[in-house]
């Protein structure tokens, strides 16, 4: 029997529950007992037990659902080893729920902060898989994070849509584009839209 997690952590992005699908059915097709727990609103489920069992009917139809089924939320990674307003220790409780499961390994979707704790739990002993998560393709050692060229195109349809208007009224117009830390996203929705000064 091969037990694992999955749990999705930081901003919403595109692909989410595409990546989970992807990752349940390729280990449904080549492992005979499976077991599939979703954690909900990433690590604090893992922190606080909130979980359940999935099935496949969990994965159906959600291949273009945008969101995460499983939810998700901000646990700054610098107050990871702090323990919560109750005094509870937030890493050994993920490593109870962890173990309490007997899980073979955790499946982690996120982004740079999720990355920090992923490899956290990985020092503490757990086995830990990382998808790289992020629209602003920003990730350390990473070609291409999921999320990134959907992004790319969420914003390039809304430039395009403005080009009109800017034409009709012999306007400029300046856009801003997210992007965290680095210009990616801002460099390729801006090349291909055709904008005239990417900054």
């Amino acid at each position: 029997m091969l037990r694992i997690g999955l749990l999705t952590s930081g901003g919403d992005c595109q692909a989410l529950n595409a990546a989970m699908r992807g990752v349940v059915k390729g280990l449904s097709a080549n492992v005979p007992d499976l077991e599939v727990y979703g954690f909900f609103n990433g690590y604090h489920g893992l922190i606080y037990g909130d979980y359940r069992l999935l099935t496949s009917n969990d994965f159906s139809g959600i291949l273009t659902k945008g969101g995460t089924i499983l939810g998700s939320s901000r646990q700054p990674f610098k107050l990871m080893r702090e323990p919560d307003e109750n005094g509870l220790d937030k890493v050994e409780a993920m490593k109870s729920n962890y173990y309490k499961l007997n899980l073979n390994c955790l499946v982690i979707l996120g982004g740079n902060g999720t990355q920090k704790t992923a490899n956290l739990l990985r020092e503490e002993g757990l086995n830990i898989i990382h998808l790289p998560k992020t629209i602003d393709n920003d990730i350390y050692g990473t070609d291409m994070t999921f999320g990134f060229y959907s992004a790319v195109n969420i914003a390039c349809e809304a430039i395009d849509c403005i080009h009109t208007t800017a034409a009709s009224h012999n306007r400029v117009f300046i856009v801003e584009v997210m992007g965290h830390k680095v210009g990616w996203l801002t460099l390729y929705a801006g090349v291909a839209s055709g904008a005239d000064i990417i900054l």
